[in-house]
């Protein structure tokens, strides 16, 4: 007996590396939520360890060096364009404890928060405003509205 023609679908098949991109852009989305390698493992539908070997594999780093550095890079932009707590921009990163993210900060960027910030100060203290500019908008103002020309009272 045969069993006929068989219908073929087309089977859809996505790659491992879509499957690793949908995670690094949850950690990249999320990381100010508490947020580990189970849930990155999650998004891309691979149990913990597989997905740590691929990702380490495909990127180059372990899927917690990467969501730390997210965080990390976070931070460093938030200390130097704020005047926020280092405490408060470790607990808005999606990190924990103070110590922990200190120790983290130093060993990435070879200098802790507070020095950090202080060198690099915000913009505002090394713009460079054009002299001309300077002129025009440090001259007294003129009053438009005939208050020079009224007569001066008795």
């Amino acid at each position: 007996m045969g069993l006929g023609p068989i219908a073929v679908t087309p089977l859809r098949i996505v790659p491992p590396a879509r499957h690793l991109l949908r995670a690094k852009d949850l950690a990249d989305a999320r990381y100010a939520e508490p947020l580990d390698v189970d849930d990155m493992a999650r998004a891309a539908r691979l149990s913990r360890a597989h997905f740590s070997r691929e990702f380490r594999r495909a990127f180059g780093e372990s899927p917690h060096a990467y969501l730390l550095t997210r965080r990390l890079e976070r931070a460093a932009a938030l200390l130097r364009l704020t005047d926020r707590s280092v405490i408060d921009i470790c607990l808005s990163v999606g990190l924990q404890s103070v110590g922990s993210f200190t120790t983290s900060f130093t060993r990435t960027y070879g200098m802790s928060p507070a020095a950090y910030r202080t060198a690099h100060p915000p913009a505002a203290h090394h713009a460079m405003i054009p002299t001309c500019v300077l002129r025009a908008y440090g001259r007294p103002q003129r009053s438009t509205n005939g208050e020079e020309t009224a007569p001066a009272p008795p």
